[in-house]
């Protein structure tokens, strides 16, 4: 039966969320003649700390992180629960090595350095599975909302999760990453709140045993079989937890290179606390008898009901009233990381495939546009898949393997390897999805082509970390086809049209440096302003993000030739002295 007072309480948080989300959003240019893409997609780079702080916790704490955060305890123990430590580490390992560089460069999405070093056509190739592991991502949280709401208010699955993903596309549409940001706000409170509000409660219920005098149950154990397994896991949490856009959207946003640090590393304290009511529901969990409880499931509670452990607690172990506020804190988890990956798979879209590969020449009104197109688009897949598909939390982990496989590698080398080409990266590429797929994944019925050592062919499932070995073959690819294409084509082994990659010798002379000079910033960041030839954009060698004068441009355009650094020096100091003498004279005035 409906239970009406729980469907009013989400009904008032809904219109909640929808309201701070549509007010955020009017800070955004999305409209009129100041349209600007970068601000929706960056919120004007101009986030707050105190906003920024909590927008990039979010980028984790999730209803993912936090339902399977409480299903790992009851199915596995304590010593798997691997994803608070893990992300958290994946966020201080993005903040030291990937967040400085990334700022300082201007960029706006994740793909752009891989645009503007292999080509757009390569971009494309790796916005694919950075397109699916935001896609699965959402459809997977989506459907555990779905199965939370018909637990606690009865609410049909369908229904549930169609209305969420309504409210979360709405606001996005509205305010992009403004709305996003803000939002994740009000949800982290809501999940800080409901949480621990609820823990209290659910630890003294009459059927509940100390969790102290239950160690036993929610411990768990690692064997020696299991550590190639376990190290595989923590290794892909950690540093396939960095090459998300959802990370990169909030680096990106930020005022400076230092502050995008910071937050990195604020955030992953966050990841901390915020699972730790979660991990206290799952030792309830299993120090629960719930035969003495109103639960009428089947007892002990099998595996394909142990997702649903968070929202079971809230329902029989908690009072009516603080499990409609647990259960607001499960929604505001799904939304707060609903909205940040719709969002930045429809930025990705946006600006690196349709701007920069189909439509060069694109207004910023029609990049809006696209992007609000693809929102509905990536918002309505994911809710169709996460009603209809019942292997979704299989498919999200393929593609979060894809991702750590093929994306971390490529990552590094297009930050860090000077040396690495677009033959490099696109064997990369193909090696490590090989090698991956050839593993198998025994949650899509994926058998596997490589057997490697300590397989159990009973469950189809690898003690080895092949994951790894994988990611480490991808790297190594990248690396060994570079310099071996950069010695046969400079050596003369091979001629030079067969450069068709136009990336060693065949490099076009379609991008010179405007001038070397500090952002204004207050910790000095240098930044290289890249301009193209006119009519050459479309190449993805450049940055347009980056900004200059009206009068480079006009000089770009009116010459045959591009003016030289010199000269743009020269026109640069020249602005920069009228604008001081106009500032005398309104002063003066």
């Amino acid at each position: 039966m409906l239970n009406i007072v729980g469907l009013v309480a989400i009904i008032v948080f809904y219109i909640l969320i929808l309201a701070v989300g549509i007010w955020a959003g009017r800070k955004s240019k999305s409209s009129g003649v100041d349209a600007d893409s970068e601000d929706v997609m960056l919120a004007g780079r101009n986030i707050g700390l105190v906003v920024g702080v909590f927008t990039m916790t979010a980028t984790w704490v999730g209803g993912g992180y936090i339902n399977g955060t409480a299903e790992i305890i009851v199915s596995s123990g304590l010593v798997w629960c691997q994803a608070p430590f893990g992300y958290a580490l994946s966020l201080v390992f993005g903040g030291l090595f990937f967040a400085n560089k990334m700022r300082t460069e201007g960029y706006v999405t994740m793909l752009d350095p891989f645009q503007r070093k292999y080509g757009e056509r390569m971009g494309g190739l790796i916005f694919i599975p950075a397109l699916l592991g935001e896609t699965f991502w959402t459809a997977a949280i989506l459907s555990a909302l779905g199965a939370t709401l018909s637990v606690i208010i009865d609410l049909n699955n369908t229904t549930a999760v169609i209305v969420s993903a309504c409210i979360a596309i709405v606001y996005t549409l509205f305010g992009g990453l403004y709305s996003v940001a803000y939002t994740d706000v009000v949800q982290l409170f809501c999940i800080l709140i409901g949480l621990w509000l609820s823990v209290p409660f659910a630890m003294t219920h009459s059927a509940v045993t100390p969790v102290a005098e239950t160690t036993k149950n929610w411990l768990g154990g690692l064997t020696a079989g299991e550590t190639g397994l376990y190290v595989d896991s923590a290794l892909l949490l950690i540093f396939g937890g960095i090459p998300w856009q959802v990370y990169f959207q909030r680096v990106l946003s930020s005022k400076t290179a230092l502050r995008a640090q910071v937050l990195s590393y604020v955030a992953a304290f966050g990841c901390i606390v915020m699972a730790i009511p979660a991990v206290l529901i799952g030792m309830v969990a299993t120090s629960t008898d719930w035969n003495a409880t109103d639960y009428d499931g089947t007892i002990p509670i099998p595996p394909e009901d142990q997702k649903l452990v968070l929202p079971l607690v809230l329902q029989y172990l908690c009072p009516e009233a603080v499990s409609f506020i647990g259960l607001g804190a499960v929604s505001a988890a799904v939304m707060s990381s609903a909205d940040s990956s719709v969002l930045s798979a429809s930025a990705m879209f946006a600006r690196n495939i349709y701007k920069l590969i189909f439509r060069t020449n694109a207004s910023e009104r029609e990049i809006i546009w696209i992007m609000r197109a693809a929102i509905f688009g990536v918002g309505t897949m994911a809710t169709v898949m996460g009603v209809t598909i019942t292997t979704i939390y299989g498919l999200w982990f393929l593609c979060a393997d894809l991702v750590y496989v093929i994306l971390f590698p490529q990552l590094v080398c297009v930050i860090y390897l000077k040396s690495s080409n677009t033959y490099g990266s696109l064997m990369g590429y193909i090696i490590g999805l090989f090698f991956r797929i050839a593993g198998g994944e025994e949650l899509v019925h994926l058998p596997a082509l490589i057997q490697y050592p300590w397989y159990d062919a009973t469950d189809n499932l690898q003690y080895f970390p092949f994951k790894t070995l994988s990611m480490i073959i991808s790297f190594i690819t990248i690396v060994t086809v570079s310099h071996l294409t950069k010695y046969l084509f400079e050596s003369g082994k091979l001629p030079k049209h067969y450069d068709i990659f136009l990336c060693v010798v065949n490099i076009p002379e379609e991008t010179y440096g405007l001038k070397d000079r500090p952002s204004p910033t207050e910790e000095g960041e240098m930044t290289v302003i890249s301009a193209s030839r006119k009519g050459l954009e479309s190449n993805g060698k450049i940055n347009p993000a980056l900004k200059f004068s009206k009068s480079d441009l006009l000089n770009a355009e009116n010459e045959s030739e591009p003016p030289s650094p010199r000269h743009l020096a020269n026109n640069l100091a020249k602005e920069k002295q009228e604008a001081q003498l106009s500032s005398e004279d309104s002063t003066g005035l």
